[in-house]
């Protein structure tokens, strides 16, 4: 009786790759399948497995991969709170920041290499990811566990420090206070950084920031909390602290460099502002 069959390891994989492709909110067909091909438990070492529930960790019952097909965090190193993250949540922000191919990304916060995996895929052709871990024991994983993908490089240390490439896509998985401005300059005409912004101490949203010839735009997506970026949470960069509504109705980006924040601006940093008001064809705030 086909009611009473246990469900493979392949279909619950096939089911997960049509929630993310769900949880994507994206109409590129090829997430599922990249959600499908690769496998979660290759990324996340021997188990049995600690996943986060409720900010604590459960181990699972056995080594059984099945157990990962589901929404959660799970450990890389529990010691530090260092997790692969939600499926959910990164399909979101896949799906939001819309990876082409041929096109250049930068994975900050790369842990064990699943998520790079992922983006990879979709930048084929001749696209490339240069992911940074600045755990070496986690990147030093990752290099192992991403061998058979194609156009990857993965850096041992601090992005927020290193040189960078010219970018299309800067993929964020660790909370910023204060955005990085040379992640600003690494992006290419059109590029666009997504990231877990830590706007004060109680609300964590996830923002894509894209430059065009006016300047940048900014667009608050969903809740986001991630562990600390190092080198871009200090919080003493804070100038002005938005409320969380303020925070939500972020609409540009500025560079004090370039302009002086005005009556528009709801969060102000050492280098950087953002501002309630989109920017005009002038790159002016209106």
């Amino acid at each position: 009786m086909t009611g009473n069959r246990h469900a493979s390891l392949n279909e619950i994989q096939a089911f997960h790759a049509k929630m993310m492709a769900l949880a994507s909110n994206s109409a590129d067909e090829r997430l599922e399948r990249i959600f499908e091909l690769v496998p979660r438990e290759v990324f996340l070492g021997p188990g049995p497995w600690r996943i986060m529930v409720n900010r604590r960790y459960i181990e699972t019952p056995s080594a059984d991969p099945v157990h990962l097909y589901q929404n959660v965090l799970v450990a890389l190193d529990a010691e530090k709170g260092i997790n692969n993250g939600e499926p959910f949540l990164h399909a979101a922000l896949i799906g939001a920041s819309a990876p082409k191919a041929g096109e250049t990304i930068i994975h900050v916060g790369a842990g064990t290499g699943y998520y790079t995996a992922l983006l990879s895929m979709l930048v084929l052709p001749n696209g490339h990811v240069h992911a940074f871990e600045i755990e070496e024991s986690l990147a030093e994983r990752a290099r192992e566990n991403l061998e058979p993908f194609v156009g990857i490089s993965v850096v041992t240390g601090d992005a927020t420090a290193l040189p960078l490439p010219g970018a299309d896509l800067i993929y964020v998985n660790a909370g910023v206070v204060a955005l990085p401005t040379k992640w600003l300059d690494a992006l290419r005409p059109g590029g666009r950084i997504i990231f877990p912004w830590q706007a004060n101490q109680s609300t964590g949203l996830a923002l894509i920031v894209t430059r065009s010839e006016h300047g940048y735009a900014a667009t608050p997506l969903k809740p986001a909390w991630f562990i600390p970026c190092i080198g871009a949470s200090d919080v003493d960069q804070r100038i002005k602290t938005p409320s969380a509504a303020e925070a939500w109705a972020v609409r540009s980006l500025w560079l004090t460099r370039d302009r002086s924040p005005d009556e528009t601006a709801v969060a102000v940093y050492k280098d950087l502002w953002f501002s309630s008001a989109g920017g005009g064809e002038d790159g002016k705030p209106q």
